[in-house]
């Protein structure tokens, strides 16, 4: 019974087939076109009827190459590969074959575990007059959902339950906001995902110390992200306190990130779970941050920059460069000190 209330949880697979899958994504077939995939599953583990992939990219050190014997031993019916390793497959696979195997299984995992469409405005919902649907019946307002006037909503947007979107907030196609999530004061991009909780456009921690007291500077800036978004659970970014806070096109921040006001994220930048960035801080294209690496006011780090988890970023970093540590500098010197701190200290 337990086995059974399981399957009716699990995400629920579109049956396809290997020959569907080649032709919607371009990929050379070698095999049975009518092979049915009805999921999909890591190499190891995949059954008959499932769809696999074996690949050898190394496009960052976190991905893990699996030995060879885990693809000539694999049960999945079909098999994405390289063309270097279609002898290594099982006889009796399927094939479609790639130079990019990790590509194309986020583009088939999308087809295959697409969410239905959810259309339709909650009576639960509470939208004031003056909200502004381009066009309401592709949109999705779940219950208990809050929309304020002057708020302009583009079409195939989804508000989960709960979310609160503010006034004058600018919402593009296709965005989804996630249960929880609380906007103001923003304009978000296209094909956006806003997730659980995030808040988006609130006031940034701004203050100036005036006869001994602490006195709060009003912010009046906005937060402008971009197109293809991803912002992770509980993550805060704080509206600018004169200039906009910006988040490039697509960029990835992870849960419980802080962006202060006034930060510039470039384009197709990561940022891991528990990220802070002061204020000011501007972060080029393509940079790589990883957890809990925090960034001092007014930094700058460079496009296609690097910075190791736990850093503490004080100094600017370059272009390209590779920094790590608390203070943070080049990772080369980092581990110089670490192991000449290893050699010489005395337990």
């Amino acid at each position: 019974m337990l086995n059974k209330i399981k399957s009716w949880l699990a995400p629920t697979a579109t049956q396809t087939t290997a020959g569907e899958l080649a032709e919607k994504f371009g990929l050379e077939l070698r095999g049975n076109p009518q092979t049915v995939v009805r999921g999909v599953a890591p190499i190891a583990d995949a059954k008959p009827g499932q769809l696999a992939f074996y690949s050898t990219e190394q496009n960052s050190a976190a991905f893990k190459i699996l030995p060879i014997s885990v693809l000539k031993n694999t049960r999945a019916s079909v098999i994405l590969v390289q063309p270097e390793h279609i002898s290594d497959a099982p006889d009796g696979a399927t094939l479609l074959i790639t130079d990019t195997p990790r590509g194309n299984i986020v583009k088939i995992l999308g087809e295959i575990y697409r969410e239905p469409p959810r259309r339709g405005i909650s009576r639960h919902a509470y939208i004031e007059r003056g909200v502004f649907f381009r066009n309401r019946a592709t949109n999705y307002v779940g219950q208990y959902a809050t929309i304020e006037r002057g708020a302009v909503i583009e079409p195939d947007v989804k508000i989960y339950p709960g979310a609160y979107i503010g006034k004058n907030v600018n919402i593009g196609r296709g965005t989804i906001i996630q249960t929880g999530a609380h906007i103001e004061n923003a304009t978000i991009g296209s094909e956006c995902v806003i997730n659980a909780g995030a808040v988006i456009g609130k006031d940034g921690f701004g203050y100036t110390r005036q006869n001994g007291h602490n006195i709060f500077i009003p912010h009046v800036g906005r937060v402008i992200i971009g197109n293809r978004v991803s912002i992770g659970a509980n993550t805060c970014i704080d509206r600018g306190a004169m200039t906009d806070t910006q988040i490039g096109d697509g960029t990835k921040i992870d849960n419980l990130c802080q962006i202060a006001h006034g930060v510039i994220v470039g384009r197709e930048c990561f940022l891991a779970s528990g990220v802070g960035l002061a204020g000011g801080v501007v972060v080029g294209d393509r940079a790589l941050l990883a957890g809990q690496v925090g960034v001092a006011n007014g930094v700058h780090i460079g496009h296609d920059a690097e910075v190791g988890a736990h850093s503490g970023v004080f100094r600017n970093v370059p272009d390209g460069a590779r920094h790590m540590g608390y203070p943070a500098g080049p990772g080369t010197e980092f581990m110089r000190h670490y192991a000449w701190l290893r050699k010489n200290v005395k337990n």
